[in-house]
């Protein structure tokens, strides 16, 4: 599990700051919340370091916590957890750089529980219009698109409720839950879509099918609400 980033820490945003670009990519391996937190420099320096999310899973008792950058740990893990902020093409120039885009799939394909999470959730689809012309990991169809105009601010960050679609496995209805976000999913696959949000027009935020869910949201900023999407997850079920 991974988290790619670069230069000071940004004590107020719990992420790190590169040149005013937020580009972290975490990919959390969870045997019973087994989580690691790899930024950039670690890959050089050898310097793991915590995520907010994997300090809150270690506070809630949710089990061993460990980030890791290798493939073998990823492919043991009982649990997945893909969250992270910043820029669609740099996140998938990575994970292709240290080929982990099969490792990914071949854990989905598998059965383990994988949870995206904000950004996390771009990445599961084929592409972004923050970056045209580069792939995603393609593991569902549709495509993540620019919040429209409609006299909100953007990016679009503060407190929403969420509607569920259909019955969720770790989502509740009517939830309240915190989004930092410019761009969202548009997908023609309505029946993969677990929730939505009102923000301007009705946002697609949530997807869910079978060992496979994604927030647009922050679980881990969203207080008790957050906190309980996170042990929910954490207690399903392993590998089929």
């Amino acid at each position: 599990v991974w988290k790619w980033t670069s230069s000071s820490w940004c004590e107020d945003q719990d992420f790190f700051r590169f040149s005013g670009i937020y580009r972290d990519v975490y990919l959390y391996a969870v045997p019973k919340a087994h989580i690691w937190d790899i930024r950039t420099e670690a890959l050089l320096n050898d310097d793991f370091t915590e995520g907010n999310l994997c300090v809150e899973l270690k506070t809630e008792g949710c089990g061993n916590v460990k980030a890791t950058l290798y493939a073998g740990e990823i492919r043991n893990a009982d649990k997945i957890i893909l969250p992270g902020v910043g820029a669609f093409g740099d996140a998938m120039e990575k994970i292709r750089g240290y080929g982990l885009e099969e490792v990914i799939k071949e854990v989905i394909d598998k059965g383990t529980p994988f949870l995206g999470i904000c950004f996390g959730l771009h990445l599961l689809f084929e592409e972004s219009e923050e970056s045209p012309g580069v792939e995603g990991l393609g593991v569902f169809g549709g495509k993540v698109v620019k919040i429209p105009d409609c006299g909100l601010k953007i990016p679009h960050m503060g407190w929403n409720s969420i509607t569920l679609s259909k019955d969720s496995k770790i989502l509740d209805d009517n939830s309240f839950v915190y989004f930092v976000h410019s761009y969202y999913l548009n997908t023609e696959d309505e029946e993969l879509v677990s929730a939505y949000t009102e923000y301007g027009e009705k946002l697609a935020i949530a997807v869910e099918r079978g060992n496979v869910f994604a927030t647009q949201f922050h679980p881990e900023k969203s207080g008790d609400a957050g906190m309980n999407i996170l042990r929910k997850f954490v207690a399903l079920g392993g590998k089929s």
